[in-house]
């Protein structure tokens, strides 16, 4: 696989992720319990790991399937 090919289609995921927002957003992912939210005075900061792991077992699946 070419460099071309590979980001065009890394280009078509971040749209669909992008049009798909609102609806990830209503499903709760990325505020699930786990997930590190520190905030003090001026300073926010977010590590959403159990989002991560979730949306890494999820892609694991798809792309699993999709190697068979």
């Amino acid at each position: 696989m070419n460099i071309s090919r590979l980001l065009i289609i890394f280009g078509i995921v971040l749209v669909i992720l992008g049009l798909a927002w609102p609806v990830i957003q209503k499903i709760g992912l990325g505020r699930l319990p786990g997930d590190i939210v520190y905030e003090k005075d001026n300073v926010r900061f977010y590590f959403p790991i159990v989002t991560s792991i979730i949306v890494s077992l999820i892609l694991t699946l798809i792309f699993w399937i999709f190697r068979k």
